[in-house]
């Protein structure tokens, strides 16, 4: 096991603009991080720079308590699974796995019983013998996995290597990946765009924007507390719901006016807000609930025309209109509403999320997690992380 700790780490192509600014990040021994962001945000890009497969522009790079810049990629001691298999076709998966501790020359009798033990890590047992042409793509990735353990690496690199497989497959590949690193405890870096994959698989999550990060924490944390408003509307399924609003003040009661509804916004949260202030709120769809006589007083109301509802099983997802916006509702499937009915919903005060509309920043974070607004900058500026900051 290895930590990893970036300083000031810069990668340009060609003396061209940046495609990952200088940011600060430290991976501890033994962890499983995710670096979860859109296409393009510099995920990838950094993953290959620790790999050894991209040059370093500026900044340091270190693995364990040894700076990498110019060290080669086989002298790393790091293993990197790849979106696609890259396996020999005219090999069998047990020659696939032993084909690099052949390579460095260790004893046969080591190898076989070092395959077989990873084999048996990864229900490949009977498969041994089969050529890639004659396994399903989960099996193929498996294989990989096994090719990149058997070389006992400080760190594991993996780069979307689930991109190819069906939803079923993924959810059992993804499993199997949590359980080798629960098992093996190895430094873990693992590149992906699917929310879902981040936030079952990390101990954390580093959430990065245009060659940004804009938010590291657990996967609680980035769910819970999302710092900048392009966090709240990445992570999460169904989607964040947005609405545009203006703070208002009376005395020392603090509301918001959205269309021709006024909210009061009551506790220490919304304290610094300034009267005529231009806000987005956010709510998240399982948030809200079917209002019904009983609601708990002082829960906040949108009523809405249904215009769509998508049944997912126990749950539906009810689309509604609300001052001109598109809504959605998460609700139990025995209290669907009916289409093109007139329904109130009401959530909880404490479920909302208010960000600054100009900065994009989050104005309404609990007290306890005002300390930790290092984490994210300011869309478009700042440099990123401190590595102390993300534990």
């Amino acid at each position: 096991m290895a930590k990893i700790v970036c300083r000031g780490l810069t990668k340009r192509y060609d003396g061209g603009p940046p495609v990952l600014h200088p940011l600060d990040m430290e991976i501890t021994n033994g962890e499983f991080v995710v670096l979860l962001g859109p296409s393009g945000c510099g995920k990838s890009t950094m993953l290959r720079m620790i790999a050894g497969l991209e040059d370093i522009t500026g900044g340091d790079l270190a693995i364990g308590d040894t700076i990498v810049n110019n060290l080669p990629a086989r002298e790393r001691n790091v293993a990197m699974v790849f979106q696609n298999y890259a396996l020999y076709p005219h090999m069998t998966v047990y020659d696939n796995v032993a084909f690099g501790l052949r390579r460095l020359k260790v004893p046969a009798a080591e190898i076989d019983r070092r395959v077989r033990e990873v084999a048996a890590m990864l229900n490949l047992d009977a498969l041994l013998d089969r050529k890639p042409r004659a396994m399903s793509g989960g099996q193929q990735q498996r294989a990989a996995i096994a090719r990149a353990m058997i070389k006992t690496p400080e760190v594991f690199l993996f780069d979307e290597p689930l991109s190819n497989l069906d939803a079923k497959l993924r959810a059992q590949l993804r499993g199997d990946i949590k359980r080798l690193h629960l098992r093996l405890k190895t430094t873990t870096v693992y590149v992906t765009h699917d929310q879902l994959e981040a936030m079952t698989l990390a101990d954390r999550v580093i959430l990065m924007r245009g060659g940004r990060i804009e938010q590291g924490g657990t996967p609680s944390d980035l769910y819970h507390f999302p710092h900048t408003l392009f966090a709240a509307g990445f992570i999460g399924t169904p989607a964040m719901n947005f609405l545009s609003g203006t703070i208002e003040r009376t005395g020392e009661t603090c509301f918001v006016q959205v269309q021709n509804q006024r909210w009061a916004l009551a506790g220490p949260r919304f304290a610094g807000l300034q009267a005529g202030q231009a806000v987005k709120l956010a709510i998240r769809p399982n948030y809200l609930k079917v209002a019904s006589a009983d609601d708990e007083a002082g829960s906040l109301r949108l009523r809405g025309k249904v215009e769509l509802i998508e049944l997912l099983g126990a749950e539906a997802l009810v689309t509604f209109e609300f001052a001109g916006e598109r809504l959605a509702a998460l609700v139990p499937a025995h209290e669907l509403p009916e289409l093109d009915s007139v329904v109130t919903f009401q959530f909880k005060t404490a479920d909302l999320h208010v960000f600054d509309a100009q900065t994009e920043q989050n104005v309404s974070l609990p007290v306890s997690q005002g300390s930790r607004t290092t984490l994210a900058s300011p869309p478009h500026q700042g440099v990123g992380v401190q590595g102390a900051a993300l534990h």
